[in-house]
Formats: structure tokens, sequence, C-alpha cells
């Protein structure tokens, strides 16, 4: 994809945001290309491939976005999430005998003879209007959280390199003076105190506890070591925090 992209692009136009996610996790993906994406300039073309049709029945899509931006990639809801935030999208299905003469090889590699072919052209002024047809594309939403008077419910919507567990509760939902939250941890009843820290130094080394994340959200961790792999949990596990009978700074 890299060399497709060097071919027509000046150095320096093209950025390398991440490229270690689980295999296969659209949901996750979409997560974290909103994110990271919503940071970067009006009018950037994002190209997002967690591809597991790829070959198949699924569409290769280009999102024109409200404020100029335009996603690229397989239309299995990996896109939505940022397009819903970028204020809405026409979405436009692409067709590779209108992308150069390069001949698509294969049926499993997209992200080199489709989607960063695509990529190059809107980059260089191609409006994504002329690369394929008008289409309806696929949303995703990720689960809500349920807050309630003793605490929260959700789920870990990430798990980072470092095995950190980011959740999608909100951050500012736990009382600021909180120093310690009940954390249930999927269909395991047994609830385990933990600190709630500012930073994984506050924690100290080896401590489980949770923090808040850059995300905003509530994330569980272990200073210096894995959260994912202690409490055997990933995306998809469900969490609850009980802070109404924890402990507050005085």
């Amino acid at each position: 994809m890299k060399a497709v992209l060097a071919r027509s692009l000046p150095p320096g136009r093209v950025i390398d945001l991440v490229h270690d996610l689980p295999p296969h996790e659209v949901r996750e993906a979409a997560f974290l290309l909103r994110a990271m994406g919503g940071g970067f300039p009006a009018g950037t073309v994002h190209v997002a491939v967690v591809d597991p049709g790829v070959g198949g029945h699924r569409a290769p899509l280009a999102l024109a976005c409200a404020d100029g931006s335009v996603l690229i990639g397989p239309d299995n809801g990996v896109l939505s999430l940022l397009a819903e935030q970028l204020g809405g999208a026409k979405g436009f299905r692409l067709r590779p005998s209108r992308l150069g003469p390069r001949s698509r090889v294969g049926t499993t590699f997209d992200g080199r003879d489709v989607f960063a072919p695509a990529a190059a052209l809107v980059a260089r002024g191609t409006p994504p209007e002329r690369l394929g047809d008008p289409v309806s594309f696929e949303r995703i939403a990720l689960p809500t959280p349920r807050r309630h008077r003793r605490g929260a419910r959700g789920e870990i919507v990430h798990a980072d390199r470092f095995g950190n567990l980011v959740t999608n509760i909100p951050t500012e939902w736990i009382p600021p003076r909180t120093t310690e939250v009940a954390l249930t941890i999927g269909r395991t009843p047994r609830a385990r105190a933990l600190p709630r820290a500012v930073s994984y130094e506050e924690l100290g080394a080896g401590t489980l506890g949770v923090l808040g994340s850059s995300f905003g959200l509530v994330e569980i961790a272990v200073a210096l070591g894995s959260a994912a792999r202690r409490l055997r949990a990933g995306p998809g596990t469900r969490v609850d925090l009980d802070w109404g009978q924890s402990r507050s700074r005085q």
C-alpha cells in the first residue's frame, strides 16, 4: 500500500497511523479510527483496511464527508463512526476499472489493489464520485454504557498493545474524589476493589487499577503489566463499576 502511495504522492504526505490492530475486529478498528481520525484537518483522505470480507460481496467504498474529508475502505462499518463524527457522508462504490491501468492481482489484497490507488487519486484532486457510483453504506454502533446511582455498566471496546483495557464508560461519570471502585468483569460474580489513580506511576508497578484514558473513557490497567492478560479480558467483555461504597479523598 505504501509503495502505491509513494508512486503518486510527494514525500511527507502519508501518515502511517496504526497497523497493529487485532485481525478481523471491525468494531474496535472503527472506534480507534473515530478517536484518532477526528484530530486531522478537514479535507484529509483516510484509508482504513480491516477487511475480513475481502474478495467477497462487501463493496469497496469511498465516503465523501461533510467537512471535505474522504474515507476509503471496505463497506463493513469500519468507516461509519468517523463519517458520522465528521458530519455525515455520501457513499460511492469504487469501480476498480476507474482507478488506473494497474490490474487487480488476486482477491486478497484490496488495500494495495483498490483502496491505496483510490486514495492516491482523491489526494491528487479526483472527486470520489468519479471513481464509483452512489451507494448506501453499512453503519455500526458502539455499545452504550448504562449509568446508575452507585456506578455503571459497560464493556471493553479496546485493548491496546500494552494490555490496557479501555471501556466505554466516560471517565467523568466517576465522582472526582473517588479513590477506589469495585470492579466486576465478565460473568464472574466476584467483585474486586481497585484503586482509582490519575497515572500509571501512581498505581505502582504490578498494581491493577482504574484511571482515565486518553479517550476520555475509564481504563483498567496494570502498571508495567497487562490487565488483558491478568483478567483474561478483551473487547466485548462486560464491565461493572461500583463506586457507591468506595473511599473518597477527604
